[in-house]
């Protein structure tokens, strides 16, 4: 092998290479190591550079600070969007470097719909539950109130915006949307009126039950003012309805 010229100078420049690229990667790390690579600034905007409402940026960075680790190149981008998203408010957020000391990020708030259930959790507009003070939930006016089964919440959510388009011709507006847990339906409106929907049999079941009570509801407010207080609209071909000083049912036997 060593009258071998040719393998020879292939070792030898292997060997060449390798030690280059050491020393290569050794100075690399010396460089990141230098102290002006220290994270100095976390700049927190919203979403295209949108005001926060509710995340205060010294709150938050102050809750996320501990959690970050190493430097400008070292800092796991991953562990800093975590940090972040576990602090109120928070739905999303994405960090991004910003050379040479920078990390920039970007939050994304919950905008809260209403109360879930009664164990203090918040639904915000997207479906998702999540944990803030309720007094800052409700600077903009009381919240709706949902409820339901374990895993419903989205399904809730978009039932109440299917309600307030099928209220919408009477102008009532749902205040409670609860789905039990033998999934039947109860819609609390704006007036105080508890409407009884029962459960889906098929993809149009609440659809119609609320397009009879809309039909009906003009009459039944003619004669009882605004003495409604329930109204129960799971009989097949009626309903039944309960009144200031009186209950009174129209139909065969509910579902």
């Amino acid at each position: 092998m060593w009258q071998d010229v040719k393998m020879l100078n292939a070792i030898s420049g292997t060997l060449l290479g390798l030690a280059a690229l050491a020393l290569l990667a050794s100075g690399i790390w010396w460089l990141a190591q230098r102290p002006m690579f220290t994270l100095k600034t976390i700049r927190i905007e919203g979403v295209g550079q949108s005001e926060l409402r509710r995340v205060n940026p010294l709150i938050v960075r102050a809750a996320a600070l501990p959690r970050i680790k190493g430097n400008f190149f070292t800092a796991n981008l991953d562990t800093v969007r975590t940090a972040f998203e576990s602090v109120p408010w928070v739905r999303k957020a994405t960090v991004q470097r910003e050379w040479p000391n920078t990390l920039i990020v970007t939050v994304e708030e919950h905008e809260p719909l209403a109360t879930w259930d009664d164990d203090g959790r918040l639904m915000s507009v997207r479906g998702d539950l999540f944990t803030a003070n309720l007094a800052e939930a409700e600077e903009d006016g009381e919240l709706l109130r949902l409820s339901g089964p374990a895993g419903s919440e989205k399904d809730v959510v978009a039932r109440l915006a299917d309600f307030r388009q099928w209220f919408a011709p009477l102008k009532l507006n749902p205040m409670d949307v609860a789905l039990s847990s033998r999934y039947a339906w109860t819609v609390k409106l704006d007036n105080g009126m508890t409407v009884e929907l029962g459960r889906e049999q098929n993809k149009t079941t609440l659809k119609d039950r609320v397009a009879r009570l809309v039909q009906i509801y003009p009459q039944l407010l003619s004669r009882l003012q605004n003495r409604i207080e329930s109204v129960d609209m799971r009989y097949p071909n009626g309903l039944a309805l309960k009144a200031s000083g009186m209950t009174s049912g129209l139909g065969s036997k509910k579902k």
